[in-house]
């Protein structure tokens, strides 16, 4: 079951889970604010969602460059 939960985080972009790392909270918490907050509002909490992961996939893709010139591609 952990691995299962493992890649689901994973291919779920991982945005709560990051952010109750920064935060100290379970990823639990807020997954589950995050969906009350998406019910209440009427989906738009997903644009946010989708704006963080987006964020952290360009930041996880400037990270893994280590530093590369662009003369060397």
């Amino acid at each position: 079951m952990n691995k299962f939960k493992y890649i689901l985080e994973n291919n779920l972009f991982g945005v709560c889970s990051k952010i109750g790392e920064k935060l100290n909270f379970s990823a639990k918490s807020i997954r589950m604010y995050f969906i009350y907050a998406s019910f209440f509002t009427l989906g738009s909490p997903v644009i946010i969602y989708l704006v963080l992961a987006f964020w952290m996939e360009i930041k996880n893709q400037v990270r893994s460059s280590n530093g590369s010139s662009i003369w060397e591609i």
